[in-house]
């Protein structure tokens, strides 16, 4: 009896850290992700005048593009 008992909180708990493995995992790729939005919406702010510029570039050798 004490046997069964005692196999039976081994097995629940090593679901117990299975579960947090998984999910530690899942914290981490949402924390990647994060950064790598973070990182991009800063550097696309920093871009934004040099980007724009570009295209008003591209606009005024297309003969300004106004309206058709």
């Amino acid at each position: 009896m004490l046997e069964r008992y005692v196999y039976d909180v081994l097995a629940w708990w090593e679901t117990q850290k299975n579960r947090a493995a998984e999910g530690q995992g899942l914290v981490e790729y949402a924390l990647i992700i994060a950064l790598v939005s973070i990182a991009l919406i800063a550097a696309l702010t920093a871009l934004a005048g040099g980007i724009g510029n570009v295209f008003s570039t591209i606009q005024g050798a297309l003969g300004g593009g106004g309206g058709r």
